[in-house]
């Protein structure tokens, strides 16, 4: 057995759902993520936010805050000595737990907190109510978003957004796996489905109801189309007011509280690595490199076997995330892949939904025989960031794993073609997919294009060629593979391609 001082463990968890009927009524972010945090602390039942010497935040859009960290930390009256607050990325709760249980393991902490927290929901029926929130003063002067990082053709084409760039991986994959579009959303739609089921069983999920399979694949005025081949169901849903926070400490101090071992989930490791930032500078979309080391370290961890893991929670932002990962272990199609819901059901509160979900892992651990495996795999950005964090086991019969898995995944993956603009003629279809306006009819079709040199370039079908529209959109038949014709642009405009 390790030292008791050295062994981290999961303590408390707490969530918080907020739904008033009057936007002018709701938490604000701030208020969220000290509520979930007292929570957390009732769950653990001990007194242990006066304890804490860490404060991990996880990144905030909702409602932006000049000084977060002080004013939560004012707000419960706590003065941790390590504070920070995280970047934008959905797998910075996975992150934030792993590096948290560092510090303990380190001896640099020996109580610490992740929370997160946002209010997208009641500040959008403010915005179409005309109502001023009564919260703490936003920042202004918050700078907003960019992604300069993604190549300029690619911005220009207008694949420059999450719901336009995922179904570039998922056209690509159920090509490379033999799927039709047909078969590719059927799997999706029974996919969706499980994280529904779930969902209506998870404490505080905003949409808590089955879903079946039918529903979801059928676009219809509730369920416009979004990006080819992804409708409203099968697309992450921000427009919640949700919170969660994570308090970890070590064992000796857990003890000490009289926290029953029962309660204690340990924290047995896992593994971090990135896909370029810049999507075109990736050689394929068929697969992540990075998603696979971190998966397969997980499974180290498990002891070879990803049957062991009893509980998984893979990130939902898209179907094609869960899909790639469930092939990437290797397990058989049916698999459950949830604990809290996904963030279509569950809800998505932007970047802190991978930290609701494992305040859900801790829940059903804990019902579980002791010993029993939890898998948490997070992802950010555009299959960019890829994070994985082993829960459960026997607690302290192993020093936590933490691997860097970047070189590793670099190794993995092949140079990516030069990418190139300007060129005509023939051109094959490598992936793409059809951005729908509000109304439910097509806006344009994007696709990446591979050139007779090898060379990768991207193009628009415009709304007006409806007849490529269409090829991009058959249901019995893939356009990945495609060939037809890459044309010049129009002064001030982007290269269209024609079937």
């Amino acid at each position: 057995m390790l030292d008791p001082s050295r062994v981290p463990v999961i303590v408390g968890v707490g969530t918080v759902k907020d739904r008033p009927a009057d936007p002018s009524l709701a938490l604000e972010p701030v208020a969220l993520m000290a509520e979930a945090l007292r929570r957390a602390e009732a769950d653990a039942r001990a007194t242990l936010l006066d304890r804490l010497d860490a404060l991990d935040v996880v990144h905030e859009v909702s409602w932006p805050y000049a000084d977060i960290l002080g004013l939560l930390c004012g707000t419960l009256g706590i003065n941790p000595a390590h504070r920070t607050y995280g970047p934008v990325g959905g797998e910075t709760p996975v992150r934030f737990l792993h590096e948290a249980a560092q510090r303990i393991a380190d001896g640099t902490s020996q109580a610490a907190a992740v929370c997160g927290g946002e209010a997208q929901h009641a500040v959008a029926q403010a915005q179409k109510q005309g109502i001023a929130l009564p919260w703490h003063p936003r920042d202004e002067n918050a700078p907003p978003r960019n992604r300069d990082y993604l190549a300029l053709l690619q911005r220009r084409v207008g694949l420059d957004m999450p719901i336009r760039v995922y179904p570039l991986y998922e056209n690509a994959c159920q090509a490379a796996w033999g799927q039709t579009p047909q078969q590719g959303a059927a799997e999706s739609a029974a996919l969706w489905s499980q994280y529904s089921e779930a969902a209506s069983r998870t404490q505080d999920a905003w949409l808590p109801r089955v879903v079946p399979p039918e529903e979801i694949a059928t676009p219809g005025p509730a369920n416009r189309m979004i990006a080819w081949p992804y409708p409203k169901l099968m697309t992450a849903n921000p427009l919640v007011n949700q919170g969660a926070a994570v308090i970890v400490t070590n064992l000796a101090v857990a003890r000490a509280a009289g926290i029953p071992a029962a309660r204690c989930i340990p924290v047995l490791g896992g593994a971090a690595a990135n896909e370029p930032k810049d999507t075109m500078a990736r050689p394929r979309f068929d697969m992540a490199p990075a998603m696979e080391v971190v998966l397969e370290t997980a499974v180290e961890i498990a002891g070879g076997d990803p049957a062991r893991f009893a509980e998984r929670e893979f990130y939902s932002c898209f179907p094609c995330v869960p899909k790639m990962a469930r092939r990437a272990l290797g397990l058989p199609e049916g698999t459950p892949p949830t604990v809290a819901g996904g963030l279509t059901f569950h809800g998505a509160p932007l970047n802190n939904y991978m930290l609701h979900a494992a305040c859900a892992m801790v829940r059903a651990l804990r019902g579980h025989a002791p010993g029993t495996l939890g898998l948490l795999y997070g992802q950010g950005g555009f299959v960019t960031n890829h994070r994985t964090l082993v829960l459960g086991g026997e607690v302290g019969a192993a020093p936590l794993v933490t691997r860097d898995l970047q070189t590793v995944a670099d190794a993995r993956r092949a140079p990516p073609p030069p990418l190139v603009e300007g060129r005509t003629g023939d051109a094959t279809v490598e992936t793409h997919t059809v951005v729908f306006r509000t109304d439910g009819t097509p806006d344009y079709g994007a696709v990446v294009l591979r050139l007779p040199d090898g060379a990768r370039s991207m193009a628009r079908v415009p709304r007006e060629d409806a007849a490529t529209l269409g090829v991009l959109m058959e249901s019995e038949r893939s356009a990945v593979g495609r060939t037809g014709r890459l044309m010049p642009a129009a002064e001030g405009e982007v290269q269209t391609w024609a079937a």
